[in-house]
């Protein structure tokens, strides 16, 4: 009996040692954010919030959603507007995304997740820098966040 529970004892210890390399304690682990609506991510804060950014290039339309800090939930915010201002080509262009009520989330402008807007000069762009000039959500404004639309603003790459 005795040599019956070493030898399982030794096939459990064969079959642990099986284990991957612990990762290297100097290389800092990478926190990324998934959108999700594969859109651009744009930090708000130290990742209090973000905004996430979606383009139909067909009509030009570009919507802003407001998410919480990791991306997963929506957050509402009392702004009637949201104002980026783009530069394309050298030429500057302001956006003003309004606010989006939507009936079946009980959504209304002054209580959305959702501003939204069309321009012709977005469908052709493709790449523009921006700043989003201010929003607040939940008593906290955020003023002159710079980005890349199609990039973000994600600095950790």
């Amino acid at each position: 009996m005795l040599l019956f529970a070493a030898a399982i004892a030794a096939t459990f210890a064969a079959g642990c040692s099986k284990t991957a390399a612990p990762a290297s304690a100097s290389v800092p682990h990478k926190h990324h954010h998934h959108p999700p609506h594969g859109g651009t991510p744009v930090e708000l804060g130290e990742e209090e919030y973000h905004l996430e950014l979606v383009l139909d290039e067909g009509t030009g339309r570009l919507q802003a959603y407001v998410l919480d800090g990791e991306m997963e939930n929506f957050v509402r915010s009392t702004a009637a507007k949201i104002v980026i201002s783009a530069t394309v080509a050298g030429k500057s262009h302001d956006l003003e995304l309004a606010a989006v009520p939507n009936p079946e989330t009980g959504e209304t402008v002054g209580d959305t997740s959702l501003f939204e807007a069309q321009a012709d000069w977005v469908k052709a762009s493709g790449s523009f820098d921006a700043v989003l000039k201010e929003v607040t959500i939940r008593g906290t404004t955020y003023s002159n966040v710079k980005f890349n639309f199609p990039n973000g603003n994600d600095t950790d790459g």
